[in-house]
C-alpha cells in the first residue's frame, strides 16, 4: 500500500478511538495516562485535562509527548491489532478557539458534559510531528508528516461547510443518519444524528452514545460527504433484507 492510503489507514484509526494512551515524562522519568482523544480537522488531537493531573503538570513543562491509538485484534492475540503511536508537541487552546474546539470535543465525548466547563479543566491540542503505524504483526511503518496529515485544501473546505451539512442532514435526513447507524454500525434505535464531519469519516450520535463511520476514500468537500452518506445509507437499506420503511431520501439517493 502507498504511503498516502496508509497514511489514510493511520488517520481513520486515530479519529475513531475513544480513548488512547498518553506518554509524558517528566525529569527524565516516563509515565503513561488514559486520556479521551477528539480530532480537529487537520488531525492534530484535543484533550480535555485537568490542572489537578500528573500529565498535565508534565505537559506544561515538557510538551513533547506522545499518543498511542489502539485499534480491535482480528483474534486473541493482541499484537493483531492496528495501532498508531503519534508524537508531537502538545499546547493549551488559546482562549479564542476554545468554544469551537470544545464543542468539537464534545461532539466525540458529549457523557463529558458532566464535568466539561469545570475550572479545573482546559482543553489542549497536539500538533503532530509524525507516527508509527503498525497494522497488524509485524506491518510497522513510518509515516512522514505529509504523508499522514489529511489534505489542507479539504480540511479547510470542509471546515466552512460543516455547519450547514450538520443542519441539513439532520434537519431533511434523519432517518437516514439513523438507518445507517443502526442497520450498518450496529447502533441500537433512536434519534441519531450527525454530530461531526470530517475528510475521513463522520461522527453519528445517540444522547451519549457515539459512533464513527469511515468513508471508503479520503473526500474534499460537502459533495464527497453527501456522496458517502449516500453510499453508507443504500448499503444500510441493503441490509435491511427487504424492509423499506418510509423516509425521505438525500438528494442523488
Amino acid at each position: 500500500m502507498a504511503t498516502e492510503g496508509l497514511g489514510f489507514e493511520a488517520r481513520r484509526l486515530i479519529r475513531a478511538a475513544s480513548a488512547a494512551t498518553l506518554a509524558t515524562s517528566a525529569e527524565g522519568m516516563p509515565f503513561a495516562s488514559l486520556v479521551t482523544p477528539a480530532t480537529e480537522g487537520d488531525l492534530s488531537p484535543l484533550l480535555l485535562l485537568s490542572s489537578l493531573s500528573e500529565h498535565t503538570r508534565h505537559l506544561k513543562a515538557e510538551p513533547r509527548c506522545s499518543l498511542l491509538f489502539v485499534g480491535a485484534p482480528e483474534g486473541l492475540n493482541p499484537q493483531t491489532a492496528p495501532r498508531v503511536t503519534l508524537t508531537g508537541l502538545a499546547e493549551q487552546v488559546p482562549a479564542e478557539e476554545v468554544a469551537s474546539l470544545k464543542a468539537r470535543w464534545l461532539a466525540r465525548h458529549p457523557y463529558a458534559a458532566l464535568y466539561a466547563d469545570f475550572g479545573d479543566f482546559a482543553l489542549w491540542r497536539v500538533r503532530p510531528g509524525g507516527a508509527l503505524l503498525v497494522g497488524g504483526f509485524a506491518r510497522a511503518t513510518r509515516l512522514r508528516l505529509a504523508d499522514l496529515l489529511p489534505d489542507p485544501a479539504a480540511v479547510a473546505a470542509l471546515a466552512a461547510a460543516e455547519a450547514e451539512i450538520l443542519g441539513h442532514v439532520n434537519a431533511d435526513h434523519p432517518d437516514a443518519v439513523a438507518v445507517i447507524a443502526e442497520r450498518l454500525l450496529g447502533g441500537p434505535a433512536g434519534a441519531w444524528r450527525l454530530a461531526a464531519v470530517d475528510t475521513d469519516g463522520c461522527d453519528l450520535a445517540l444522547e451519549e452514545r457515539v459512533m464513527r463511520l469511515d468513508w471508503p476514500a479520503p473526500v474534499a468537500d460537502a459533495d464527497g460527504v453527501r456522496a458517502g452518506l449516500i453510499r453508507a445509507a443504500r448499503q444500510a437499506r441493503a441490509a435491511q433484507q427487504g424492509f423499506a420503511p418510509q423516509h425521505k431520501p438525500l438528494s442523488g439517493e
